[in-house]
């Protein structure tokens, strides 16, 4: 079986996952990933588990997350359940490149800034020099 969650469940799972990992509770964060999937998904993913219990499977993985990193958490997700037989497929978040592309230009520019002002007190130096 194949489950795919929409961006909006992404997002809310990733906000969701931050929030977490600011204040140490995963309470909120496990309804969240609770309300990701439909019913008809979550009967699905019971049915296949052992203890029959989505909630207390979401506990686990929680568990073992351990709260560092939100793309650990869906591939936690992703192993826990390919355990049982069910593929998660999501969409990763596309502004992460878009953000890392602008901390990257963000981070030349003030290489840049700093270069030029060394080679500014250099330059007089080197005249004198001359």
């Amino acid at each position: 079986m194949e489950i795919h969650l929409d961006k909006r469940a992404v997002k809310q799972i990733r906000l969701s996952a931050a929030d977490a990992v600011e204040e140490g509770d995963t309470e909120a964060l496990r309804e969240d990933v609770l309300e990701a999937f439909s019913e008809e998904q979550v009967e699905e993913i019971e049915r296949r588990l052992d203890s029959g219990d989505f909630f207390e499977f979401l506990t686990d993985v929680l568990d073992e997350w351990g709260g560092d990193d939100v793309d650990e958490l869906f591939e936690l997700l992703e192993t826990q359940l390919g355990d049982i037989g069910i593929d998660l497929k999501y969409e990763p978040r596309e502004d992460d490149d878009d953000l890392d592309e602008a901390d990257e230009d963000d981070l030349g520019d003030d290489e840049d800034d700093e270069d030029g002002d060394d080679d500014a007190e250099l330059e007089p130096e080197d005249d004198e020099d001359d």
